[in-house]
């Protein structure tokens, strides 16, 4: 989402400025800004391999450590004496 902050920044890089003495002139360069555009998305879909990578090995970690879990639930009512046993 980070990213996403930075495209003007990266637009503003692509626009020329140029200063005569009487006049200024801003051009836009396109080839510039599709450079640009490209660059963030690779950097997004990098981004978004890494993370989805980590979170698969960190999701194996924790299957590797908790494994299989039996509980044993007990229930009782204050005014009961009937035990609920799963």
């Amino acid at each position: 989402m980070r990213v996403l902050f930075a495209v003007p920044l990266l637009l503003l890089g692509a626009c020329q400025v140029t200063k005569d003495d009487n006049s200024t002139t801003l051009s836009f360069n396109e080839d510039v800004a599709a450079n640009a555009a490209e660059d963030i998305g690779n950097a997004a879909e990098n981004l978004g391999g890494a993370i989805a990578k980590e979170a698969d090995q960190t999701a194996a970690k924790v299957e590797n450590k908790v494994g299989d879990v039996d509980v044993d639930v007990n229930v009782t009512h204050k005014d009961d004496e009937h035990t609920n046993q799963q």
